[in-house]
């Protein structure tokens, strides 16, 4: 773990895993790529190593302020996303890199998408892993969210957790509600999901995540123009049976961009990497090649 300061002083850190050290490059010459974790608000350890992906680049994990191993900030208002966008070019500039490669993954990607509109020169490519789409104001209504949950069906977990989603769909959801739909979210719901799962509520800052998209923290007509303007290449991943972030509205945000290539993976939930190892990092390491 390396620590680095922000703009207002908070140390941040972040983990780095494959041949980086911490350097602007690998042995092999390989800039990191720059990653950042959704929740909102969780510590990055929940990437892993994003199913071995750190073996074709560096993989720079940050863990924003108050999560992991950064530091609590005096100001709690400092967790809104929009000023989040400032520790990320303080990392940038913290590495040396000129420009570098981003990948975001979740509620990350709405972090990701600030940081593109207002640094668009300093972003090489930029991978947005089964994105949220808060930043852009893409709709997703319960009709989409059932069309994936129902390629479940098949699942002996599924009526519970179709019933939880049905009650949150209609406006009446608890916390137990939200607990059920959980299995949606893992293309698998085996052993390694459900510890996946349960290590989030220890990796999770929530007051952090309850500041992430307080008001004021979007402007998506802004965000919109700006990545209507982005040139550097882009690539959207989405997950077949992913229900938070369905393909039909992944695919609304890579039509934001003039460079995207959409990718859905089959049978991925919202955690890819850990469903399909090798076939997530086919497409991202063929894209950040």
């Amino acid at each position: 773990m390396t620590a680095f300061s922000a703009p207002d002083g908070t140390q941040l850190a972040y983990h780095v895993l494959g041949d980086g050290g911490g350097a602007a490059s690998d042995a092999r010459g390989l800039p990191p790529v720059v990653c950042l974790p959704g929740g909102p608000m969780q510590a990055s350890a929940y990437l892993g190593d994003l199913g071995g992906l750190a073996a074709h680049r560096p993989l720079i994990m940050l863990d924003l302020r108050g999560t992991g191993g950064s530091a609590v900030p005096e100001d709690p208002a400092s967790y809104r996303c929009d000023r989040l966008v400032d520790d990320v070019e303080a990392l940038r500039r913290h590495l040396g890199l000129g420009t570098m490669d981003l990948l975001a993954h979740s509620a990350g990607t709405n972090l990701a998408v600030l940081y593109a509109a207002r640094h668009p020169e300093r972003v090489g490519k930029l991978a947005l892993i089964t994105p949220s789409v808060m930043a852009v104001a893409v709709s997703v209504d319960g009709a989409v969210r059932r069309e994936a949950a129902l390629l479940r069906r098949d699942e002996p977990w599924f009526p519970t957790a179709f019933a939880a989603l049905e009650e949150i769909v209609a406006g009446r959801a608890t916390a137990a509600s939200f607990e059920a739909i959980a299995p949606f979210a893992y293309g698998r719901w085996d052993a390694a999901a459900r510890a996946h799962r349960a290590a989030e509520g220890r990796q999770r800052n929530d007051e952090a995540a309850a500041a992430y998209g307080a008001e004021g923290a979007y402007d998506p007509q802004a965000t919109r123009a700006a990545l209507a303007r982005h040139e550097a290449p882009v690539l959207v991943l989405a997950g077949e049976a992913d229900l938070n972030s369905p393909p039909a509205a992944v695919a609304e945000v890579a039509e934001l961009f003039p460079d995207a290539e959409l990718v859905v993976q089959p049978g991925a939930g919202h955690f890819p990497w850990l469903y399909d190892p090798a076939g997530f990092v086919a497409a991202t390491a063929a894209f950040l090649a």
